[in-house]
């Protein structure tokens, strides 16, 4: 049998009883309905969607391609590598195959009748060399920025979609439960990162971080035990960690476990592409008792916003409460990061990607929606000494919130 022959009419069947969940026809079609409608808003007649995770989000497929989503009429999804598993992954009708680049305005003009005259690019994204290769295909077409209206529909997140984070959710506690196998004294922070994602993996975590960023680069997962939790590195968040070298210094390192030290644990599961974002504290032995209040602090912090997180919250107002609170409870230089590194959000959306909307931040002055999903995160670091916090993925229901992480949030004492 010839490979695409296979592909046709074994490969769906076959892959979904190794745990394949496909997107259903109407799921895409719900997706596509909400992004027209931010581009009616923007009067954007069309977009051609070059990202991966954002043409993901419409057709249900990561295979090599660019989609065209017209505002009016179907979607033609273009697909350099590969064809027939696109055809496989996606719902959508009008899949076919792509050459070149320089095909694609003679695909669109024959599926759609003509050229737009308005045409949305994820300019927030593209690099400058591709956005100058597009100008050239399309020099009678305005190409306009439409990164937010993709940004903006994701940030609902679909029933189907939070199925799939609850699974990522279910697999996050398997792995905290199964870490107490394997966090011991002497093993290195990496070692025990390595482990985690290995056990993880068994439960179908796919273990790639992805963020809407140009450099940012990440582990699935931190591991940062006494002193290196104490540490900032590259990326926005609290701390960073030490890792293993300059090329990488983030994250877990090669510094072996200790008795008696706050040993942070923040693991993100990426499940069908969803992930959710999970962090506690271990500790060999019992813990300083300053270690045991600064934990139990965040914890009160983590409660107070979930509290108020309900439809119509201001995202900027749950913040300024958690930095209140965190302040009246003695933390005022730590909280957040050392003084002068500290971080402007206490939580992050999250979904697809990283950094997805919303904020609980400064400066995001906009209200929780239903089904909106963000990771709250409040964490206290002490310089040379250690960092300490949890952290949760919840959604954003109808009468409140529903906690998507449930692992065991009291301190795992080995």
């Amino acid at each position: 049998m010839k490979h695409d022959e296979w592909v046709r009419t074994e490969l769906r069947e076959w892959s979904k009883s190794l745990g394949f969940r496909y997107t259903p026809r109407e799921e895409i079609e719900l997706r596509l309905g909400t992004v027209r409608e931010g581009m009616a808003r923007r009067r954007i007649e069309a977009l051609l969607v070059v990202q991966k995770m954002d043409y993901f989000y419409l057709s249900g497929t990561t295979q090599d391609a660019v989609l065209f989503v017209p505002l009016e009429g179907e979607p033609l999804l273009m697909v350099k590598r590969e064809l027939e598993r696109a055809k496989v992954d996606s719902p959508l009708d009008r899949v076919v195959g792509l050459q070149s680049r320089d095909e694609m305005p003679a695909l669109i003009g024959e599926h759609w009748g003509r050229l737009p005259e308005t045409l949305g690019l994820e300019l927030d994204v593209l690099p400058v060399r591709e956005y100058r290769a597009y100008e050239e295909l399309f020099p009678q077409t305005s190409l306009v920025d439409s990164s937010s209206v993709i940004r903006h529909a994701r940030k609902i997140k679909t029933p189907f979609e939070l199925e799939l984070m609850r699974e990522g959710g279910e697999i996050s506690k398997r792995v905290f439960q199964e870490a107490r196998g394997f966090v011991r004294e002497g093993i290195t922070e990496i070692e025990v990162g390595g482990l985690m994602d290995l056990t993880a993996k068994r439960y179908g975590h796919e273990g790639l971080t992805r963020v809407r960023s140009m450099n940012y680069e990440s582990y699935t997962w931190h591991v940062l035990s006494g002193p290196t939790g104490g540490i900032v590195s590259q990326s926005d968040s609290p701390m960073g960690g030490l890792g293993v070298s300059p090329a990488f210094p983030v994250g877990g390192s090669l510094k072996t476990l200790k008795t008696r030290e706050p040993i942070l644990v923040d693991f993100l599961c990426v499940y069908h592409g969803y992930m959710v974002d999970t962090t506690r504290i271990f500790s060999i032995g019992k813990m300083e008792n300053k270690w045991i209040a600064a934990y139990d602090a965040m914890r009160r912090v983590h409660d107070a916003v979930l509290e108020d997180t309900r439809p119509g919250a201001n995202c900027e107002e749950l913040f300024r409460k958690s930095v209140r609170l965190a302040h009246e409870l003695g933390y005022e230089e730590s909280y957040l990061g050392p003084p002068g590194l500290q971080t402007s959000f206490v939580a992050h959306g999250i979904g697809l990607e990283l950094g997805e909307f919303p904020y609980l931040a400064e400066g995001h002055d906009y209200p929780l929606e239903v089904g909106m999903v963000f990771a709250a995160e409040p964490k206290v670091v002490f310089p040379g000494e250690g960092a300490i916090g949890v952290e949760n993925t919840v959604v954003v229901t109808e009468d409140g919130y529903e906690v998507l992480t449930t692992a065991d949030e009291e301190i795992f004492v080995l």
